[in-house]
């Protein structure tokens, strides 16, 4: 067998190397290099226009503020993604370029920047908007009726400012205009384009904004700086947002209301008046004792079918409802509104099963259903004393918006109608004077009974 030839074999592979080497080389040079260029250019490129954008951002939102502080506007900065931003310290978060540009927290790369106004600090000032067009901005204002003007006797006809819009760079500013209404709260008009409106105007879907009317507490203000710029904010910024995402306002619709009391009269009878002004204390009542408690509540059964109908409450019911999830339910909600001076009527049930609450006040009752969720559906349980007998009534799920009644604040279900003709059937809108709560509700189901030895503690009358 022929011996290996080992420096023929060396020369062999140090050819070869030489050769793959000198093909990587004339490879990279040809192809990666001019890959690696294009995509530094493009980066360089994106660069560069990310910080045209965020000039033109900051500018915008800059020569905005200038304006809004000459004319004495107090504006303060009410946009979800910017605030979001300082709440989570975005500085840490933020991009690089963004910080480079001092821009951290108004540059949020939406299009948009929303700021609020209180409605009595704003008198319609021509050289204000006058000035606003010599910087280049558009403006697209929004109108609407005045709730506060309306009631069972009038009907609004006024027109206010809702939303103005203003676009410079195709930057939107938006200036959403908050009126304080009976209840001691703000409240803003849902944002809606006319047919001779510039739909192209702005970006309608992204504004944080109108979809619908919102509510709001009055909000604590600071002045601070954020990037380079005086603006104020909320100082309990957590706390609005979470209003923002829950700020959805239902109006009461006082066309049918006065339509309902054309058909039937309210009761104006001194018995009739005097229960309307202790249902008001009632609500009131609870009201803050379950803001104490941070137990969300809101307007159920006939209370509930009053607001819808007819703007007001049935005089007849001789009760106001309420409903609660049990998720929220609390140990110390009976304590709660016995310190508040009402007296438990009866509680019925478990927090498991159908509990029920009944307090006393003013010889007014208070009941209180409490709500489970199963599956698609909602509902809550009813108990007979004498019997043990147990009912159960349901409901398609619904979401909670706020509302007005009797000047107070409260919510109702968003859904308002489906909720209502779940209880009521489609004749809702006929007032029954007698009404049986075992066998009248559409929705009422036989639920069994309960043992009779958990009577004593499940069926308690006081």
């Amino acid at each position: 067998m022929p011996r290996v030839n080992r420096t023929a074999v060396l020369s062999l592979l140090i050819v070869s190397s030489s050769v793959f080497l000198l093909f990587q080389l004339y490879y990279y040079r040809k192809y990666v290099s001019k890959v690696s260029y294009n995509v530094c250019k493009q980066q360089k490129t994106l660069r560069k226009n990310n910080r045209e954008m965020q000039k033109a951002h900051k500018s915008t939102v800059k020569n905005f503020l200038a304006l809004a502080q000459r004319f004495r506007l107090p504006v303060f900065l009410v946009d979800t993604a910017a605030l979001t931003l300082l709440s989570q310290d975005a500085l840490r978060q933020h991009d690089w370029l963004v910080r480079e540009l001092h821009c951290s927290f108004l540059c949020t790369g939406r299009p948009i920047t929303s700021f609020a106004l209180h409605a009595n600090q704003w008198k319609y000032n021509s050289g204000f908007l006058l000035a606003a067009e010599q910087k280049g901005f558009e403006l697209l204002e929004f109108r609407g009726e005045d709730p506060r003007l309306a009631s069972l006797d009038t009907l609004s006809g006024e027109e206010i400012p809702l939303h103005f819009l203003f676009r410079l760079h195709g930057y939107i500013i938006q200036v959403v205009f908050l009126y304080e209404r009976s209840g001691n709260y703000l409240w803003h008009g849902a944002l809606r384009l006319r047919g001779n409106m510039n739909r192209n105007f702005a970006p309608f879907k992204q504004l944080d904004y109108g979809r619908d009317a919102g509510v709001y507490d009055r909000p604590d203000l600071v002045l601070t700086v954020l990037d380079g710029l005086d603006v104020r904010v909320p100082r309990n910024i957590s706390r609005f947002l979470s209003e923002q995402r829950h700020a959805r306002f239902l109006e009461c619709r006082y066309r049918d209301a006065r339509n309902f009391l054309q058909l039937y009269p309210e009761d104006s009878s001194p018995a009739a008046v005097d229960f309307r002004r202790k249902v008001k204390s009632l609500l009131h009542l609870a009201t803050q004792t379950l803001a104490r408690l941070n137990i969300p509540f809101w307007l159920s059964s006939g209370t509930c079918l009053g607001w819808f109908r007819q703007c007001s409450i049935i005089s007849y019911s001789r009760d106001v409802d309420i409903g609660i999830f049990v998720v929220d339910f609390r140990s110390d909600i009976i304590t709660a509104f016995t310190e508040a001076g009402l007296t438990l009527k009866h509680k019925f049930g478990k927090v498991e099963d159908s509990l029920e609450l009944s307090f006393l006040n003013d010889d007014v009752k208070l009941d209180i259903f409490f709500f489970y969720e199963e599956g698609d559906i909602v509902w809550n349980g009813g108990t007979q004393a004498k019997s043990g007998r147990k009912f159960k009534y349901i409901f398609p799920r619904f979401s909670l918006c706020w509302a007005e009644l009797l000047e107070l604040k409260v919510r109702v279900p968003c859904e308002t109608l489906d909720y209502l003709m779940a209880n009521y059937g489609a004749s809702w809108s006929v007032p029954v004077r007698t009404w049986d709560w075992k066998s009248s509700p559409s929705n009422v189901q036989e639920n069994g009974v309960w043992p009779l030895a958990e009577w004593a503690e499940l069926i308690q009358v006081y």
